[in-house]
């Protein structure tokens, strides 16, 4: 049997926390980035009810003294990004998996800075000292139980769960805090009267796939006994760029496919600009009501062009998708490229595009148009598409990019 080892280090409530820090007057008030959705609330805020993704009406009905910011993306980012450079201070083998939250091997460091409890905290110390913001730390034998037990830790806490432990810390705690169950998994394992983890241990590993599906099952009843043999990584080069987006229930129309994708093709087309890269493959992700997601995927001899041209081959292999499974509504869709290169500038046009030659330099030349006026004024500055559905409860496209991390699909 291993040794506690892996730390999961996780920001507590960090838009918000980053906008208290900004601006002091925020301290220990309930507040809530965004307006017509909220994008994250504080922990005073959390409280009274508030979430993330409620709409702003619904926050203010469940806290009358809800006070709304505007969020501060770049600052975001900057504050993120040197609280992983604390990280890496104490070992190389940091696995950054979103913003604001990384696991951290720190078997190699233990003879520098003591044992990996002494170590996590040490880490907090730092990272509340040097850069203003609370961490919460969990430390196990394993990515997933590091992961649970820095959610028991908040706010702003420490848990150790020794080796030896994990059963007896994991059974009592509710299934909601295991990674990857969402409400829907939630809600369908509550049915079946499994609502702790030790509960869903004692489900065979055979009736929780048949009840969740073949992957989903597995690993859950394997992360239920804390059967987890994945290492940290330390973040490689990136195989695919790509981003998603819920849609809550919306009709399988060509119009809700094509604006969609307009906004995720631009978001992974400037993102793979600005990393300088371009990839061969397309692969769409198409959610529909009930969990069911299929992938669809399309490679071509040379690199997607332009923006209009992911949008434009994203579509049609969407469309195909919703047509072979004749369902009427989506959940949700996405976008990645993979099979990348660096970026050696304008490409042929892609095949299904050969009638509209003409017509890629232009759009090549317009990408590059389009990211020079963003990075002087702002992302929001241009556009490619107007809104069509309106602006109202959208999450803003700076604040969703800040989420979106190269996507591997199942």
């Amino acid at each position: 049997m291993g040794t506690a080892t892996i730390l999961h280090a996780d920001l507590d409530a960090f838009y918000a926390s980053v906008e208290q820090l900004l601006d002091p007057s925020l301290r220990g008030r309930p507040i809530a980035v965004g307006g017509g959705v909220v994008l994250a609330a504080s922990y005073e805020a959390r409280a009274f009810g508030v979430r993330g993704g409620m709409s702003g009406w619904q926050a203010k009905q469940l806290c009358p003294q809800l006070r709304f910011v505007g969020g501060h993306f770049r600052e975001y980012q900057r504050l993120a990004d040197q609280v992983m450079a604390v990280l890496e201070d104490f070992t190389p083998v940091v696995e950054r998996i979103s913003i604001d939250e990384a696991f951290l091997d720190v078997r190699g460091a233990v003879h520098l800075f003591g044992p990996p409890p002494a170590i996590a905290a040490r880490v907090r110390a730092r990272v509340r000292a040097e850069i203003g913001l609370p961490v919460s730390v969990g430390v196990a034998r394993t990515k997933h139980l590091a992961k649970v037990a820095s959610q028991v830790a908040k706010p702003d806490g420490l848990v150790i769960v020794p080796a030896g432990q994990e059963r007896a810390f994991l059974d009592p705690l509710p299934v909601e805090l295991m990674w990857g169950v969402g409400p829907a998994t939630s809600q369908r394992l509550h049915d079946r009267g499994v609502r702790t983890i030790g509960e869903l241990a004692e489900v065979s590993p055979g009736a929780l796939q048949h009840l969740l599906g073949d992957a989903t099952g597995a690993r859950l009843a394997a992360l239920a006994v804390d059967s987890d043999p994945r290492p940290v990584v330390p973040r490689a080069r990136a195989k695919s760029v790509g981003a998603q987006s819920a849609l809550g229930r919306a009709p399988a129309t060509s119009d809700v496919i094509c604006a969609a994708f307009a906004r995720l093709a631009d978001r992974v087309a400037s993102r793979m600009r600005a990393a300088h890269v371009e990839g061969r493959t397309v692969t769409v992700r198409v959610r529909f009501p009930g969990m069911r997601s299929v992938t669809r995927s399309m490679t071509f001899p040379d690199a997607v062009p332009s923006t209009r041209a992911l949008t434009e081959v994203a579509a049609e292999l969407a469309a195909g998708a919703v047509e072979d499974e004749g369902e009427h509504d989506i959940t949700l869709l996405g976008v990645s490229v993979s099979h990348l290169r660096r970026d050696t500038g304008l490409q042929l046009p892609l095949p299904l595009e050969a009638e509209r030659e003409h017509d890629e330099a232009a759009r090549w030349a317009l990408d590059r148009s389009v990211d020079a006026v963003r990075a002087r004024f702002g992302r929001a500055a241009v556009g490619y598409v107007p809104v069509v559905l309106g602006s109202e409860g959208m999450v803003p496209d700076d604040f969703r990019s800040l989420a979106e991390h190269d996507l591997t699909w199942e």
